[in-house]
C-alpha cells in the first residue's frame, strides 16, 4: 500500500506539562474524524512528517506531539523529570487538553513500550491499539541491542558503535555511554550521541539504508535520541517490574489490538512480540516475513495501514 498524500497539520501549539518541560503537538487530517494518538520511538526520536501518511486524512484527527525533551518540545534533550510515566501523564493530559473522550493508541518500538504503559494506566482512555516492533522494557532486550546479540549480525556496524569506548569500559556498554552522554564536554557528548544513534540507524531494516544512517548521525536528532534514550535505559526504563507490560496486559484485553513485527527486526527482536502476544491472544499478531524493524519498510508499512482501516471501523 501507498502511503497518504503529505498533509501539514491544521493546529499546533504547546503544552506545558511540567513547571520544567513544555510538550509540543499537531494535530492532523479531519478535526471531525475518529482520534488518534501517533507514539513515536527513541525515546527522544522526536516527530516526522512522514507519520500522518499512515492515515486516511478523511478519515481521521491525527494527534502527534513530541515527547520530553525532543523534537520541537522544551527544553531540549532534558534528562530531569522525564521518565516513562512522566510522558504516561503526558498522553493523559494531552487528550484532556483537546477535548477527546476516547482515542486510538498507535505506537513503534519505545511508542509501543509507551503505548502499552499509557494505555494499562488509563484503559478507559483507548478505544483502540496498534502496535509495531514490540519492545516491553527488559533487560535481555537492552542486552540484545547494546551488549550481545545484535553485534554478531552486524559486526561492522558495531565496530562503530564500539570506537568511542575504551576496551576496559566495554562489559557494560549502556553505563559507559551514559558517562559520555553527560559529559559536561560538548565533543565528548556528540562524539559518543552519534555513535550510539547510527548503530540504531544501521540495523533498522532488513537491508540498510544508507540514507537512514545519515538521518541518524545528524548532530541535533543523535543528542536527543542518544542522551534520552540512554538515561531510560540506564535507569531501566523507569519499569516497577520486570514484565510490568506483560503482567500489565490483564487491564487491556478487552480494547482491540493489532501487533505487527518484522520477522528479521534486529532492534526489537520478535521473541517480545511473541511473548506480547501470548499474553494477550485477543490481539491480532501480524508477522511480516521480509522487514526488520522500521515502519517505512513496505510490508510493515502496508499492515499497519490495514490495521489502522480496520480500526477506523470501530
Amino acid at each position: 500500500m501507498d502511503l497518504f498524500a503529505p498533509i501539514k497539520p491544521y493546529r499546533e501549539g504547546f503544552l506545558k506539562v511540567s513547571p520544567l518541560h513544555t510538550i509540543h503537538f499537531e494535530e492532523c487530517g479531519n478535526p471531525r474524524g475518529k482520534p488518534l494518538v501517533f507514539l513515536h520511538g527513541g525515546p527522544g526520536g522526536g516527530t516526522d512528517a512522514i507519520y500522518p501518511r499512515y492515515f486516511d486524512p478523511r478519515q481521521w484527527r491525527i494527534v502527534l506531539f513530541d515527547q520530553r525533551g525532543c523534537g520541537k518540545s522544551l527544553p531540549f534533550a532534558e534528562l530531569r523529570k522525564n521518565t516513562t510515566w512522566d510522558l504516561v501523564a503526558d498522553i493523559e493530559r494531552l487528550r484532556e487538553h483537546l477535548g477527546i473522550s476516547r482515542w486510538v493508541v498507535f505506537g513503534g518500538s519505545w511508542g509501543s513500550s509507551l503505548a502499552l504503559a499509557y494505555s494499562q494506566t488509563h484503559p478507559r482512555s483507548c478505544k483502540g491499539i496498534i502496535l509495531r516492533g514490540i519492545f516491553l522494557l527488559r533487560d535481555k532486550e537492552l542486552s540484545w541491542m547494546y551488549q550481545e546479540g545484535a553485534n554478531y549480525i552486524f559486526p561492522d556496524a558495531w565496530e562503530k558503535f564500539l570506537k568511542p569506548i575504551p576496551p576496559r569500559q566495554r562489559g557494560n556498554l549502556i553505563r559507559a555511554y551514559y558517562r559520555r552522554l553527560t559529559s559536561p564536554n560538548a565533543k565528548i557528548r556528540l562524539e559518543a550521541a552519534r555513535a550510539w544513534s547510527i548503530w540504531e540507524g544501521a540495523i533498522s531494516k532488513l537491508r540498510q539504508d544508507e540514507g537512514l544512517i545519515a538521518h541518524f548521525g545528524e548532530d541535533r536528532f543523535a543528542e536527543a535520541l542518544a542522551r534520552i534514550e540512554c538515561h531510560y535505559f540506564i535507569h531501566k526504563s523507569f519499569r516497577k517490574t520486570e514484565d510490568q507490560l506483560l503482567d500489565g496486559v490483564k487491564k487491556i484485553r478487552k480494547i482491540p489490538g493489532v501487533i505487527v513485527q518484522g520477522r528479521y527486526d534486529m532492534c526489537c527482536p520478535m521473541i517480545s512480540a511473541w511473548d506480547l502476544h501470548r499474553a494477550w491472544p485477543e490481539a491480532k499478531l501480524v508477522v511480516v516475513p521480509d522487514a526488520g524493524h522500521s515502519m517505512t519498510e513496505p510490508g510493515i508499512r502496508s499492515e499497519l495501514m490495514k490495521a489502522a482501516e480496520r480500526f477506523r471501523r470501530l
